[in-house]
């Protein structure tokens, strides 16, 4: 797995070795937190803050082999190598709490110490080799200023904390497990049948419609909303939307050079279809986002840290990453590019929900950037089946049905599941 010889293999194995020395120190920590003075609490905090920050650190790792000629497979390996002792000092450390204390904050600056040597003598020579010093001092100082906020975040959510901040936190990453399982069975069901693009479209759009009206039509039955308010709303978003949508269509239709062809817009040449569908899932985003600013206010209120919160949660975000994905995948036939429009939706619900815990918003407004957001969706995937239709009406027919029905059934059992638990549908009666 080492093939390089000479200096560069004293090099490697040098970085591999400290990273690895480094994570002693670290599973050390989250062994001893979870023996603290609020247990279970305080122990997810620092681990999921110690999650956050490993993705740096292995792509530093990553980035390192990589230039010394590793294959992606390799760095990646290896980069998950270093970060494995976490896990195995951690349940001796937890074990063992007062006597790794005593020793942990020797560890910590031993490891620290190890890390600052490594980069001046090894990185930084070798990253004026291969760029100049402004590129150098730069790509430096972005990287700390990235790692100094994020250290000044989990710092002031932990001075301030609560176990109810702890649940939140947890059900609002597991906020994103739910678009990325559906982008998975959208994408492997039309691998495995071979499912057509007028069929994709018109699935992503009937999702997308249904998503579009579920939460108004709570908010109507339940008689939480007056009627004309929340049609004024449903217009009002899906004019920002269709505005909005309209105007970087025309800037980048005075681009194209043929009738398809938008070769400035992205570094490619891309379809003003496929374009149009990238619009679209900004709007799904949009939605996401107005979903997890009501899953940040009603997520810590889930009791027993949210662990019966994730059939639900997931439900919940089935469909919004099956219709990201069948559009995507429509518009572009990659499967790749379908998995990971999926997977960065998937990614909004929980930091906007992450960031209301930590702003502590209140539940006050949320339900009309809900129905805002709800309009959104209308213009964007109206063009969608228009255009699904046009390739063929009846596979776009049959498709609209399936994904009025998928989504249908998600968001029912979702509602059944968690009907007896302080979170339902992104609007919870309990923080009314």
């Amino acid at each position: 797995m080492l093939d390089i010889e000479g200096a560069d293999a004293t090099k490697v194995v040098l970085v591999i070795g400290i990273m690895t020395l480094h994570s002693f120190g670290e599973g050390s920590g989250v062994g001893v937190s979870f023996a603290g003075s609020k247990g279970f609490s305080q122990g997810l905090l620092v681990t999921l803050a110690i999650a956050v920050h490993n993705i740096p650190e292995g792509l530093a790792v990553s980035m390192m082999l990589a230039s010394k000629g590793f294959s992606p497979q390799n760095a990646m390996l290896w980069s998950v190598i270093t970060s494995l002792p976490q896990p195995i000092v951690a349940v001796p450390a937890f074990m063992c709490a007062d006597a790794f204390s005593k020793f942990l904050p020797f560890c910590t600056g031993f490891a620290a110490g190890c890390m600052i040597w490594m980069v001046v003598a090894e990185v930084l020579p070798d990253a004026f080799k291969e760029a100049s010093p402004p590129q150098v001092a730069s790509a430096a100082t972005i990287s700390v200023a990235f790692m100094e906020a994020l250290s000044t975040a989990f710092e002031n959510f932990s001075h301030d904390y609560s176990p109810e901040d702890a649940s939140g936190f947890f059900v609002s990453l597991l906020f994103g497990l739910g678009p990325l399982l559906g982008g998975f069975i959208l994408v492997a069901f039309a691998l495995a049948f071979h499912l057509q693009h007028a069929l994709l479209m018109g699935a992503a759009s009937g999702i997308a419609f249904v998503l579009a009206a579920w939460r108004p039509m709570q908010l109507l039955v339940y008689s939480k909303m007056g009627f004309f308010p929340l049609v004024f709303l449903l217009a009002l978003g899906a004019a920002f939307v269709h505005v909005s949508s309209s105007s970087i269509l025309k800037i980048a239709g005075r681009k194209k050079a043929s009738v398809s062809n938008l070769p400035i817009v992205t570094g490619f040449p891309m379809s003003v279809h496929t374009l149009q569908s990238f619009l679209s899932c900004g709007a799904v985003a949009f939605h996401a986002l107005a979903e997890g600013l009501a899953l940040g206010v009603a997520a810590p209120k889930a009791y027993g840290l949210g662990r019966h919160m994730v059939l639900p949660v997931s439900l919940h975000g089935l469909p919004r990453g099956a219709a990201v994905a069948s559009c995507i995948f429509g518009a572009t036939d990659s499967w790749h590019g379908a998995l990971a429009a999926a997977t960065l939706i998937g990614f909004v619900g929980p930091v906007t929900a992450i960031g209301a815990i930590l702003a502590r918003i209140d539940y006050s407004g949320l339900d009309h950037v809900m129905v805002f957001a709800c309009g959104g969706l209308l213009p964007s995937f109206g063009s969608i089946i228009r255009r699904g239709v046009r390739l063929d009406t009846r596979r776009g027919g049959f498709g609209l049905a399936v994904g009025v029905g998928f989504a249908s059934l998600c968001l029912m059992c979702t509602k059944l599941v968690c009907l007896h638990t302080p979170y339902c549908n992104s609007a919870p009666e309990a923080v009314r």
